[in-house]
């Protein structure tokens, strides 16, 4: 499927947030984060933006920054199944590609959402992204998420783990990767057909996902294809912490 093929970008955004209260209405440059995020994902091509929230604060903020916006239920258990109930009520046809960009993203390259919504054909209902990892800190960190791929470029397995295993390599020294191992970085970016969005919910949680904590190791314990995007670097983070914040108000600052 080429680049051009038309796609909806629906950002999830709940007002509620453990280690940054308020998140998506933090000001970032005289605007709040969802905008910025909002705005950012518009310069993808998207065929329309639409913030998905459970919040009434946050449907004002956007209507006031000309951000379409949709309430949703408040007891969705995680950002794709709001999504879904979004894309539902849009409307969207089964084959219709939507890319769920999470709302404490303002720096997110636009390329990469379209990059990503690109690789949703008939057979592969669903796309992520990852990049190559470089230092041995990040490869046995168990925050940063791993992924391996089969030949097609699909996703084999995503884990917390060192995957693959350097049986050699790492039997020799595991302070710094050997020169013919690049591992992959899960990037969270997720594009799906919608047909298949709308099935997202209904699918049983798999216990590889309760075991590693990622909710798209659902999709593969189902049999479902998962088409991965290969960016050429690391994306700009996203905001989880106040320090992210102050970061990314010092880049809109300058």
């Amino acid at each position: 499927m080429s680049s051009t093929t038309p796609f909806t970008v629906i950002i999830p955004a709940r007002l509620a947030s453990t280690r940054l209260p308020n998140k998506p209405l933090a000001d970032i440059g005289g605007k709040p984060m969802i905008v910025r995020t909002a705005e950012r994902a518009a310069q993808s091509g998207a065929a329309q933006v639409i913030v998905a929230t459970d919040h009434a604060e946050i449907l004002a903020v956007c209507a006031q920054h000309g951000i379409a916006a949709r309430l949703t239920r408040s007891d969705h258990p995680s950002g794709t199944d709001r999504i879904a109930e979004v894309a539902a009520a849009l409307g969207l046809a089964a084959d219709a590609v939507v890319v769920n960009v999470q709302g404490d993203e303002p720096m997110i390259d636009p390329a990469l959402i379209a990059a990503t919504a690109a690789h949703i054909t008939s057979q592969v209902p669903m796309a992520t992204a990852a990049h190559a990892i470089h230092s041995a800190a990040d490869a046995f960190n168990p925050n940063v998420v791993k992924v391996v791929l089969n030949q097609a470029g699909r996703a084999l397995y995503f884990s917390r783990a060192t995957i693959p295993w350097h049986r050699d390599g790492f039997a020799q020294s595991q302070q710094q990767l050997p020169a013919d191992y690049l591992p992959l970085r899960h990037i969270g970016l997720y594009a799906y057909s919608n047909g298949f969005l709308q099935t997202y919910p209904t699918l049983a949680v798999s216990p590889l996902e309760q075991i590693e904590a990622l909710e798209q190791l659902r999709v593969l314990w189902h049999g479902y294809p998962i088409a991965v995007h290969i960016a050429p670097a690391a994306p700009a983070p996203g905001v989880d912490t106040p320090e992210d914040l102050e970061r990314v108000r010092s880049f809109f600052n300058t």
